[in-house]
């Protein structure tokens, strides 16, 4: 049964139909997608839910769909992780990692919005889908493809990193490299979905697609016990996973799921090279200045980001803060956290270690309360991004590996 009332334009208030479409007709804001809370308020239940296998579709009431997903039936329910060691090193004594990092099938948390979109694209029955992407969003729109049987079309930067190409190709997709940045590949995508009767999932699938960041935060709420975090710190790009994670943990609250009142306040990261919303968040603004991405942190390198405005709303309205992170600031918070934690993080997760790390010494994250980070990407996707040194080469010699490791570790 589909809860779904519609489409919303977020601005004007607008409806439409369930329908393909990019932006309201009167006033070219977004749309978003409607439910009938007030009928779910009455049927679902925490036990409904905690009774489902562990993916995104336990949620399915609050998802877009008017069928049964057919594809991505494993995606999601990635852990919430305790980070002691790396809480000590912040100064945070109640921290969480949300690591999706090992998201199926892609490692990143684009397979939350790319599963629900691809799945939407089937309801249609498109003949392809498409995206312009940075990297993670190409490699799982390409394997959704592939898992649905459609024709996919990836247009990425052309400076984009080697590995996340092969791990877009390898499944079948067209990748096409445009000369330009994001923004200049998005427009294009806006103009091909114009002409041509494919689904985009960051542009006429958008408000379906976006639908699926929000079970990053029903899922963080669910591990938590039903509860929601005091913080949570998020990298942003578009800006729609920190705008959808809060609209989640809304509508947990608003439906009666979850325990105690919602005041979780939102902290937002970006890199210091693409940084259009903090810069507005820190002029207590929420219009967007956009800005040329000069970052290692290619994940993140929207000038222009199509949620920005929300965000950067959303962050001022929760008393919560956003700040940046430089290069190298990115490579030692993906160091920290693999030498603390165990998880190999790419430049986003960085980021986003890197920003808590400011956001707790100045004092604006309160270092006893339930914090949590977004680990939105693998490592493996983004090797360069950390130099390290060689491995020491020593003979097959048990003298000559004492002679290596002393004074690091006790040898008789």
């Amino acid at each position: 049964m589909s809860f779904i009332k519609g489409l919303q334009c977020r601005e004007c208030g607008r409806r439409y139909p369930a329908q393909l479409q990019s932006g309201c007709e009167d006033c070219f804001a977004p749309l978003e997608v409607d439910y009938d809370y007030d009928t779910l308020a009455r049927v679902l239940t925490r036990e409904r839910i905690e009774s489902r296998p562990n993916s995104i579709w336990r949620y399915r009431e609050l998802l877009p769909l008017e069928s049964e997903p057919r594809i991505g039936l494993s995606t999601g329910s990635t852990p919430l992780v305790r980070a002691e060691r790396l809480g000590r090193a912040l100064g945070l004594q109640n921290l969480y990692l949300k690591n999706d990092s090992v998201c199926f099938p892609t490692l990143s948390f684009k397979d939350r919005v790319t599963s629900v979109a691809v799945n939407k694209a089937l309801e249609f029955k498109l003949e392809a889908v498409g995206c312009a992407s940075t990297g993670n969003l190409a490699n799982s729109v390409a394997a959704a493809a592939a898992a649905a049987g459609l024709l996919s079309f990836i247009l990425v930067p052309e400076n984009l990193e080697q590995n996340k190409i092969t791990a877009t190709s390898v499944y079948g997709a067209r990748v096409i490299a445009v000369r330009g940045n994001y923004d200049d590949v998005n427009r294009l995508c806006s103009q091909i979905a114009d002409r041509h009767p494919w689904g985009f999932v960051n542009v006429n699938l958008r408000p379906f697609y976006a639908e699926g960041s929000k079970t990053f935060g029903f899922e963080i709420a669910e591990q938590l016990g039903w509860q929601a975090p005091q913080a949570i710190v998020v990298p942003m790009a578009g800006g729609s996973l920190i705008s959808k994670t809060y609209k989640g943990l809304t509508e947990l609250e608003r439906i009666g799921l979850l325990r105690g009142p919602l005041t979780t306040r939102l902290f937002g990261a970006q890199a210091a090279g693409c940084n259009p919303i903090t810069d507005a968040v820190r002029r207590r603004s929420t219009d967007i200045r956009p800005v040329k991405p000069n970052t290692i942190a290619k994940s993140l390198a929207i000038g222009n980001p199509a949620d920005g405005y929300y965000a950067a709303g959303l962050i001022l309205k929760t008393g919560g803060w956003a700040d940046d992170a430089t290069d190298p600031e990115i490579t030692a918070g993906i160091r920290l956290l693999g030498e603390t934690e165990g998880i190999f993080t790419e430049t986003a997760g960085g980021v986003a270690i890197a920003v808590t790390k400011k956001l707790v010494e100045r004092g604006q994250i309160d270092r006893g309360g339930v914090t949590v980070i977004a680990i939105t990407g693998n490592g493996l996707k983004t090797p360069d991004a950390v130099s390290l040194a060689a491995p020491e080469i020593i003979d097959a010699k048990i003298d000559a590996f004492e002679r290596t490791v002393k004074g690091v570790a006790h040898v008789a």
